[in-house]
């Protein structure tokens, strides 16, 4: 029997339903947390609750079928968030000009942590990032990890739009 990782066993199902999928995260090592973070393709289109139970129980009618967790786990379904990872070179793309925190693998002129706002993502995945007025060219593939982080300027758009949506 052929066994499948997980992320191939979930993203068709959370991409067959109209999703895209953010993160697949396992948390802890007795009881772990089986974090999926999804977000609509059409990315104007806020994420409710409903969403992630329906998703969240087709993703576990198929982890019942396939059994890729032996042990007993908790199977989470959420939004990013504001302060979402990024974890696809699209992501940096499309969050563009908004303040991350980024960590590499290998340093970059001397450092592995960076706060700074993404100015360019090119075509072969090279991130500017500029902090304190200097670029850092950081490749994708040495991205450890990143995330948005949640500025006033965030804040107030994130208010903006959820005004539009009330009214």
């Amino acid at each position: 029997m052929q066994k499948h990782s997980l992320v191939d066993i979930i993203e068709p199902v959370v991409e067959g339903l109209g999703y895209e999928t953010v993160r697949i995260l396992t948390i802890g090592d007795s009881n772990p947390v089986l974090q999926i973070m999804i977000e609509h393709k059409d990315y104007d289109k806020e994420l409710t609750i409903d969403d992630c139970a329906t998703v969240s129980r087709a993703i576990s009618a198929v982890l019942d079928e396939k059994d890729p967790i032996k042990d007993k786990y908790t199977l989470e379904v959420s939004s990013p968030g504001l302060d979402r990872p990024l974890t696809k070179q699209e992501h940096f793309k499309r969050f563009k000009n908004y303040v991350i925190k980024l960590e590499t693998v290998e340093p970059v002129e001397k450092r592995k942590r960076f706060k700074g706002t993404i100015e360019d993502v090119s075509d072969n995945g090279e991130i500017t990032l500029r902090m304190d007025e200097i670029p850092y060219k950081i490749d994708f593939a040495n991205v450890s990890k990143a995330k948005i982080v949640i500025t006033d300027e965030l804040w107030a758009q994130y208010l903006n739009s959820h005004k539009k949506i009330e009214a």
